[in-house]
């Protein structure tokens, strides 16, 4: 049987977005994720992370660097009982390499994920703080697609394609109801 699941995008979402994040001294939590993560998971969602990286293409950061990193986020999570069920990321760049299908707004992470891990996208949300988010979610046929404020300067693109907005990911987590 499929089963539903929280698509994150992750600087803006569950991280600070200071700018092509790549070390564990830039990396910060942002105030309520851990927790809205911990109340997504006891309601029964996948959580799969799902993140542009176009700062490896570009050359600011290696693979290895955003590895060691991922790597990092994923055990401090699990040290607070979160466990990700899938992270996926695009480290391409429209002007630095070929054209992909995984960089948002392309659906690829997450079709791969729905492939991978058997996500019932009708029965999904994508959070992203910015239109390519919301528009790989549309593209890749999740049903529900949610903006929060803790990203990005929210744009008009952006509200028009949200079923909702958040001020943060926390108020998402409390109002969404347990997958069934």
């Amino acid at each position: 049987m499929s089963k539903p699941a929280i698509f994150l995008d992750r600087d803006g979402v569950i991280n600070e977005d200071t700018g092509y994040v790549s070390q564990v001294d830039d990396f910060h939590f942002l105030p309520g994720v851990i927790e809205a993560l911990q109340l997504l998971k006891k309601k029964g969602y996948l959580l799969i992370v799902v993140t542009n990286q176009s700062g490896i293409a570009r050359g600011y950061f290696t693979e290895d660097d955003f590895m060691n990193l991922t790597e990092w986020m994923d055990w401090s999570l699990a040290d607070r009982d979160v466990d990700l069920d899938g992270i996926y990321f695009c480290p391409h760049h429209p002007d630095h390499g070929v054209p992909c299908d995984c960089r948002k707004p392309e659906p690829g992470m997450l079709l791969l994920a729905q492939q991978e891990l058997g996500i019932d996208m009708s029965r999904s949300y994508m959070v992203g703080d910015k239109p390519s988010d919301l528009e790989a979610a549309a593209n890749a046929h999740v049903a529900h697609r949610i903006l929060v404020k803790t990203g990005k300067p929210v744009t008009d693109e952006g509200i028009e394609l949200a079923d909702a907005v958040y001020d943060t990911l926390h108020d998402f987590a409390v109002a969404v109801p347990v997958a069934g």
